[in-house]
């Protein structure tokens, strides 16, 4: 398990190399309820602040060997992106029908992008081989402890910039965001959203354990084939709300954040607020509720198809 002042250590080791992330309120979602703008945190999502801790964290020999990952796009892109600004060699294990956007901004930093899994069920696969092959420190994408400590700094900016709040909504993958926000925020109700075409998270509580799932969700930065196991223990230890949004929830928040918050995010950064927007959320009269909109990763093609539906 971590700790709240895991947390704290983590955004020490980060220091003023990423962004703080704005808070906007919103008045069409109601009184009271805010948006954590994390599309605007480098490479697009909230997953730098984890890889950066962790990075930081390493040894000489460790760094020597270079970094590998798997990941759909988000954190393939932080990967990438940080292990260039610490001088490190950096490996991506992706899959053949991930993003093309993802996979060429992830090039695009610098590192290196093996595609020859076919989905997300076997990605990690692939991963447990090529890191046999070439002896790269794993930078695991949520089940990390120095990544889920890094995940949560950002409860540490909303406890700072609202210490009031009541809930704080955050969509769910492999569940490091939720689990460091949970950690975070130890004294303030969390509520996970997960889409119900991939539910890893929901999938491990029932187990006790980490569970496969085959996770086909428009949302695809949510589309963790298992979530982690310490995530799974700290939603335990907390007694974590999950509740599930239907694809068209995902992508009507989706074209609310776009049409009247003015946030192009991508259909994992929306999942928060389709879930309030559906009525899956229960909020007091009253109470104040952060959705935390987790990234804006997403082609031009994906967003306008999902925009020009009714």
């Amino acid at each position: 398990m971590i700790n709240l002042d895991d947390v704290r250590a983590a955004r020490e080791a980060i220091g003023s190399d990423l962004h703080r992330t704005p808070l906007h309120s919103s008045a069409t979602l109601g009184r009271g309820v805010f948006l954590k703008a994390e599309l605007f945190q480098r490479t697009g999502s909230f997953k730098p602040r984890g890889v950066l801790n962790k990075l930081r964290s390493l040894s000489d020999q460790e760094r020597g060997r270079g970094v590998i990952a798997a990941s759909a796009g988000n954190h393939a892109q932080a990967l990438a992106y940080c292990a260039r600004l610490e001088g490190l060699d950096a490996l991506l294990v992706m899959w053949s029908t991930a993003s093309p956007a993802k996979i060429a901004a992830t090039r695009g930093y610098g590192a290196e992008v093996d595609l020859e899994a076919p989905g997300p069920e076997t990605v990690f696969d692939r991963l447990r081989e090529l890191q046999e092959e070439t002896g790269r420190t794993l930078v695991h994408p949520f089940d990390d402890p120095l990544v889920v400590a890094g995940q949560g700094t950002v409860g540490l900016e909303i406890a700072e910039d609202l210490p009031d709040v009541d809930v704080v909504v955050v969509p769910v993958g492999g569940g490091g965001l939720v689990a460091g926000i949970a950690t975070a925020l130890p004294d303030t109700r969390i509520v996970g959203v997960e889409p119900s075409t991939s539910n890893a998270l929901s999938a491990g509580l029932a187990a006790g354990e980490p569970t496969p799932v085959a996770p086909r969700s428009i949302a695809d930065g949510l589309n963790a084939p298992f979530a982690g196991e310490l995530p799974i223990q700290i939603a335990k230890e907390r007694d974590l709300e999950v509740v599930v949004a239907e694809e068209d929830e995902i992508e009507d928040g989706m074209r609310f954040l776009y049409e009247r918050a003015k946030l192009a995010c991508e259909p994992a950064g929306a999942a928060a607020v389709g879930a309030l927007k559906a009525g899956k959320v229960t909020v007091q009269s009253g109470e104040t509720v952060i959705a935390v909109v987790t990234g804006g990763n997403v082609s031009g093609d994906t967003a306008a198809a999902i925009l020009a539906r009714p």
